[in-house]
């Protein structure tokens, strides 16, 4: 992007009506700015509180022309809009990110070959497209592994886990025969992610690193506090996220998940070229939240540097916590009780039907030292049927 930054009193815009789409035009709309929405989804949680919505498919003509006519800039809350999408309103407004960024996170054998370009370590791993790449994988050096489809895979979603060459041919018949990657599984020891936002100008800022822990293939608990992780995996992975921002010539705020193994190094996981889930924590924990920064990165407003002013804990709160009641009922969790907690921040997502995974909201946890977020964040894990951690 170019020229004058993008004042409070236009519109922006976002493509995906998702919950990160809702946080996204809260803060939009806290700076004084006015909020469009394109998602087909008459309910959708980012189209409920934005002052347009445009209820048509990703892909639709009229649909994007209608949010060009509206939106002084554009930007995504999911990865898998169509990246021709953005090419086309990129040639009336500035879009970021840029679709060619997007189209890489979108498939995940050319987002490795990003990360191999941008000299971060990857896990061992092949692409299988066809008969004959299945029939040449080096079963000692990439098994066991887990098999994940190349495109459309999120929350655990798309994968399959593979021990033997049999296994991983009738897992690739199960997928339906598409490009695949297979993925060596390595000793985990943890997961972390950093959050990075990258100006039209090259000014790059990043939030603390964030230790993670998934369930189930969803993510469950973010940590973010001096500590979380080894200072010198810290710096690595942050220098990392960095380059690969960097190598995309990326606009807008980015995160990338890495794998701790066992016995210390680093590998890269996947990137997300949007807000994620675990920077979730920042919109109480520090002095700028990641939407905040998607919003000056897209208007191109001054980045400055995020500051974390509180040790800051993360829940996701998925729909099994609502079907608690008698034969899997709906119920409503214990807001009130939790809330009685010091430091706790309630973010629902105004989803209308909770179902088993589903992301409903999360609660942050705040508090002046890491010991004192832990201690609330099990007291309010433990009312609300969350297993510790």
């Amino acid at each position: 992007m170019s020229g004058a930054p993008i004042l409070p009193g236009a519109t922006l815009g976002v493509l995906g009506g998702g919950q990160l789409g809702r946080m996204f035009a809260h803060a939009a709309q806290a700076m004084g700015y006015a909020t469009a929405v394109l998602d087909a989804d008459p309910e959708s949680p980012a189209g409920l509180v934005s002052q347009q919505h445009i209820r048509t498919a990703y892909d639709d003509p009229q649909g994007l022309a209608t949010l060009a006519a509206a939106c002084a800039a554009v930007t995504t809350e999911f990865e898998n809009v169509p990246a021709a999408a953005l090419q086309t309103l990129a040639r009336s407004m500035p879009v970021s990110p840029a679709a060619a960024a997007v189209a890489v996170a979108q498939d995940r054998a050319a987002e490795k070959a990003h990360f191999v370009r941008c000299g971060v370590p990857v896990a061992p791993h092949t692409v299988i497209d066809s008969e004959a790449a299945l029939a040449t994988v080096d079963a000692a050096a990439l098994l066991p592994g887990i098999l994940k489809t190349a495109r459309l895979g999120y929350d655990g979603k798309g994968q399959v886990r593979v021990a033997t060459p049999g296994e991983l041919a009738a897992a690739w018949q199960q997928l339906g025969r598409v490009p695949c990657v297979l993925e060596k599984m390595l000793p985990l020891a943890h997961e972390c992610s950093v959050i990075v936002a990258r100006g039209a100008d090259g000014s790059l800022v990043h939030l603390p690193v964030q230790r993670n822990l998934h369930r189930d293939g969803i993510l469950a608990v973010t940590e973010v506090f001096e500590g979380n992780v080894p200072p010198a995996l810290a710096g690595q992975a942050l220098a990392a996220a960095k380059s690969i921002a960097q190598g995309l010539d990326y606009v807008g705020v980015l995160c990338v998940e890495f794998f701790v193994l066992e016995g210390g190094g680093l590998v890269v996981n996947e990137m997300a070229p949007r807000p994620h889930n675990s920077g979730h924590w920042s919109q109480n924990g520090a002095d700028v939240s990641q939407f905040e920064l998607q919003v000056r990165c897209m208007a191109g407003l001054p980045l400055t540097q995020p500051r974390q002013h509180s040790a800051s804990i993360m829940l996701n709160l998925l729909g099994d916590l609502w079907l608690r009641g008698p034969d899997g009922a709906a119920a409503t969790p214990p807001w009130y009780q939790v809330l009685r907690l010091p430091g706790c921040h309630l973010h629902l997502y105004g989803k209308a039907s909770p179902k088993p995974g589903r992301k409903m909201g999360h609660l942050n946890v705040t508090a002046a030292s890491p010991e004192g977020a832990r201690a609330t964040a099990l007291q309010a894990a433990a009312l609300l049927g969350i297993a510790p951690f």
